[in-house]
């Protein structure tokens, strides 16, 4: 690739909707935000349905022998991952409001994750 030649970057948005133990889907979702992100390439993290749970504060996956993934989503910032998204009415079914999650978020509706789809490259559903 001459100098001239720039990669080109994608959007990539990525939607977890599951419980964050006793599935491999929330870790495989932090996992490949993270690969996209050292990449080099835009990252749109949506949560949402059973999905906001992996935000919430005070986890204590020992209980269940599972590995804790809250630092994890503690470093998704040193990735210049920033639009993080959370689905206001998932939040609010499941009892929880933004200030109980982790870490800073962009609370949104389906309005608005429709639109993040439409204007993504693509898009991970997990």
């Amino acid at each position: 690739m001459d100098a001239s030649e720039q990669p080109t970057r994608k959007v990539l948005t990525f939607i977890s909707r599951h419980v964050p133990y006793g599935q491999g889907w929330a870790k495989a979702s932090l996992d490949m935000v993270l690969s996209a992100a050292v990449f080099d390439q835009q990252v749109n993290y949506v949560f949402m349905d059973d999905g906001v749970q992996q935000l919430r504060r005070g986890q204590e996956p020992a209980a269940i022998n599972a590995r804790n993934l809250s630092a994890a989503f503690s470093a998704l910032p040193l990735y210049d991952v920033s639009n993080i998204f959370v689905d206001a009415d998932s939040l609010q079914r499941r009892g929880l409001t933004q200030d109980q999650l982790l870490i800073d978020t962009i609370l949104c509706d389906t309005d608005k994750i429709a639109e993040l789809i439409r204007h993504s490259d693509v898009v991970f559903n997990l």
